[in-house]
């Protein structure tokens, strides 16, 4: 079955309330003082009603990072030359990358995405050593036209698609987003300012590092961008094309692919989370399914994750990107999957509730006890 763009976005669910309070119950049984671990426990909550089980495994994990190269770099927004973005991919290839190390402590695969990377990658494809989704050699520069034509843009959403359902189908039960890509902030940030209409000033930040006078030169890309292209923000894959990324709508696929498996997806930091606004705004559903690995140092990320209604699990001042948030996220949320699997209620464990709770639990008795006694 060809898993369309239009299908997936139909069949993407909300969670169930019945799910939410049957373990939310469950988790109010538990050997701990009611709410005692915070965060962990709505988590723990939000994976019962994704996976509609009170014992969610997550214990099979991949990130899926994306490459994709950006035209916008003529115009001088980042510190770093486009030849980074393959030479990276095959640092990734290597073990040698962040991603890896930090991946590999989260016991999670690592899986690489060439979604558009300005060079022929097609010699690690044939090894099997990463997968392709090209959609071009790279965006065109946004500042003088469309990143890319509509068709491009629902072509890199549903190469997301198929690589998250697919994912699922070998077994893997909870999926982080990575991004690869020189210059990928400048269409991260151009994507919030069309979706919210922010000061473009405010939420642009300086990337891998550039200095004021790289900043400044970026803030003026993204504008000129927007007044040439005029994305129009009630419509999310024409903002994508008009100033987006080829891995980020293969980030945002992914999202959507996962919502619609019913499979909970961790993501990283501003690119991850442009994708996550994109598939947000295709289907608000899906942000049911997000989990916020982190809050990046980039100012528009702290906007962005308002706009999905997402706390992050992790500040700890990142901005590297490649999924390393997601990864550093990845072990809390299995341990909340545990706490709720795993966790012996207090009937279980023969151990008395508290004065208050066990007064609660008899009020609530009593007042079923006359419910029934009604005529």
């Amino acid at each position: 079955m060809v898993l369309t763009l239009d299908k997936v976005i139909q069949g993407i669910e909300p969670l169930k309330d019945e799910w939410r309070q049957k373990a939310r119950s469950h988790i109010d049984n538990l050997t701990m003082p009611r709410g005692s671990l915070g965060e962990v426990l709505v988590i723990a909550e939000r994976l019962a009603a994704i996976k509609e089980t009170l014992k969610p495994s997550v214990s099979r994990k991949a990130i899926v990072t994306m490459a994709g190269d950006h035209g916008v770099v003529e115009e001088g927004v980042s510190a770093y030359p486009q030849e980074v973005t393959p030479q990276m991919v095959a640092n990734f290839v290597a073990g040698g990358a962040a991603i890896n190390v930090l991946a590999s402590v989260a016991g999670a695969r690592v899986i690489v995405v060439d979604m558009g990377v300005a060079q022929d990658l097609g010699k690690l494809v044939q090894q099997g050593k990463i997968l392709s989704y090209k959609v071009d050699y790279g965006t065109k520069n946004m500042c003088k036209g469309p990143a890319m034509t509509r068709e491009q843009a629902v072509q890199s959403l549903e190469a997301g698609i198929r690589i998250a359902c697919h994912l699922v189908e070998e077994g893997v039960e909870l999926l982080g987003t990575g991004d690869m890509g020189i210059g990928n902030t400048t269409p991260s940030s151009a994507i919030l300012a069309a979706l919210s209409g922010l000061s473009v000033a405010e939420i642009t930040g300086r990337g891998t590092g550039v200095d004021d006078v790289g900043l400044s030169k970026k803030i003026q890309a993204i504008k000129k961008a927007l007044e040439i292209n005029k994305p129009d923000p009630n419509d999310a894959v024409d903002v994508l094309a008009k100033v987006g990324g080829f891995e980020i709508g293969g980030i945002a696929g992914l999202i959507l692919g996962a919502a619609y498996c019913r499979v909970p997806v961790v993501v990283d930091g501003l690119i991850s989370t442009a994708g996550a606004l994109l598939a947000h705004a295709l289907a608000p559903a899906s942000a049911d399914y997000m989990f916020a690995g982190h809050v990046s140092r980039e100012p528009g990320h702290r906007h962005m994750l308002r706009r999905l209604g997402l706390r992050p699990l992790l500040d700890l001042d990142l901005r590297l990107g490649e999924g390393t948030g997601a990864a550093l996220a990845m072990p809390i949320i299995e341990g909340a999957a545990q706490v709720i699997g795993k966790m012996a209620t207090f009937e279980q464990a023969s151990v008395s509730r508290s004065v208050e709770e066990r007064q609660s639990e008899q009020d609530l008795i009593g007042e079923g006890t006359k419910a029934v006694s009604i005529p």
